[in-house]
């Protein structure tokens, strides 16, 4: 299978990302091909598990691990190396349009239709981050060489700068309570929380 075979299986703007070793296409069969550049004879491997056109492909820092935003609205994670699919991380509510792994690897960025930015937890793989403040759809995520600012560009005509060291949950929940005065909604709860949560999380004023 050469590459112009699975262009053709894609059909629309393809993303690639090198790793050194590895190139990775998302297509739109929901799947992802990956290539062994420095064996070009090695037959490409086709990694399954979405279930939509894939948007955004990253390596993490060494290759070890491969993500992908899909349609589906999910980032699928798979081991390069077995090509084992690991998990699927779930959160948010409209199509992941990009991914961007932090230069340690610990944190793994994605941004999405729902206007949402998200910071993943590796070593979890859960939510530890949602990031608001886009009108429109996130387009680009990119965490910059030192780890310590978030950049993201959105539908809207703005890019966002966030210093990730001040990135935390209970902030984000503080902020959200303040502006709506009032408790989350389920939906709410869903798309601005890290994690689920039952009970009460704003106290309104009377």
């Amino acid at each position: 299978m050469d590459p112009s075979t699975i262009l053709e299986r894609g059909l629309g703007d393809r993303v690639r990302r090198r790793d050194g070793r590895n190139m990775a296409v998302g297509l739109d069969d929901d799947s992802v091909v990956l290539w062994d550049v420095v064996t070009p004879s090695a037959t490409p491997v086709t990694l399954t598990g979405s279930n939509g056109p894939v948007e955004s492909v990253a390596f993490s820092p060494g290759g070890k691990t491969l993500a992908a935003g899909s349609d589906d609205h999910t980032i699928r994670l798979w081991d390069v190396a077995s090509h084992r699919d690991i998990t699927a991380l779930t959160g948010h509510t409209g199509i992941v349009n990009e991914v961007a792994f932090s230069p340690d690897g610990r944190t793994l960025a994605s941004g999405s239709d729902d206007r949402t930015v998200r910071l993943w937890n590796m070593a979890t793989h859960r939510s530890r981050a949602v990031l608001t403040g886009p009108t429109d759809e996130v387009w680009s995520v990119a965490l910059s060489p030192d780890g310590k600012t978030l950049a993201s560009g959105s539908k809207d005509h703005t890019a966002w700068l966030r210093d990730t060291a001040f990135v935390k949950p209970a902030a984000a929940i503080y902020k959200i309570c303040q502006a709506v005065n009032r408790d989350l909604t389920s939906q709410e709860r869903k798309v601005y929380l890290p994690d689920p949560s039952v009970g009460p999380l704003c106290r309104t004023s009377s």
